[in-house]
């Protein structure tokens, strides 16, 4: 295995083990992860940089999962497809960021710089689907990325927390986002 993904490996167990044990100590989050505390203050001296360390990995392998989604080229609703799966395929860095992103976050230039252009490029998505027809346009771009955020996040939490199984969850975010949940489209009224 290379250190490339060594290191990848180890960023994901140290999310879940962080979801897991939100108040561990660096040695009790080494111990979970199975590293000596000395390989983990070799990669991380702090719980501080720890976070900001796996906060910038999600921002680099989420804005990855953008680009692979295809969301400028591919058909609105197969790009919408392929962007639940490749954050499904993430849902560890979607766990972890649940439960470590602070308001202040948005006051760390370090951390904000790795984020630049994710939320943009999502509203733009968004925009692109409803203005070729495939999204409804009562609802703004950005409130359409913000559910997208919010069903996603939830039933990854609900998963981890045994309240939803695993099997199917690619599909009730795509039926949320492109249906909701009224058992007819709804209509307007007069």
């Amino acid at each position: 295995m290379s250190d490339e993904a060594g290191h990848e490996k180890l960023l994901v167990a140290l999310a879940m083990a962080m979801v897991d044990q939100p108040r561990a100590t660096l040695q009790e989050l080494a111990k979970a992860v199975g590293v000596s505390k000395a390989t983990l203050y070799r990669f991380c001296q702090t719980r501080d940089q720890l976070v900001l360390r796996l906060t910038t990995h999600c921002a680099h392998v989420l804005k990855k999962a953008l680009a692979d989604s295809h969301l400028d080229t591919a058909a609105p609703h197969e790009a919408l497809r392929n962007l639940i799966n490749q954050n499904l395929a993430h849902k560890e860095l979607t766990a972890f960021l649940m439960y470590n992103w602070k308001p202040d976050n948005e006051q760390q230039p370090d951390i904000m710089n790795s984020w630049s252009g994710y939320q943009e490029s999502l509203d733009a998505f968004f925009l692109r689907g409803q203005r070729e027809g495939a999204f409804r346009v009562d609802m703004t771009a950005a409130a359409l990325t913000e559910m997208l955020f919010g069903v996603l996040t939830s039933l990854v939490d609900a998963e981890r927390r045994g309240r939803v199984a695993r099997l199917g969850i690619a599909s009730v975010v795509e039926q949320m986002m492109l249906h909701g949940i009224a058992a007819e489209p709804a209509r307007a009224t007069a």
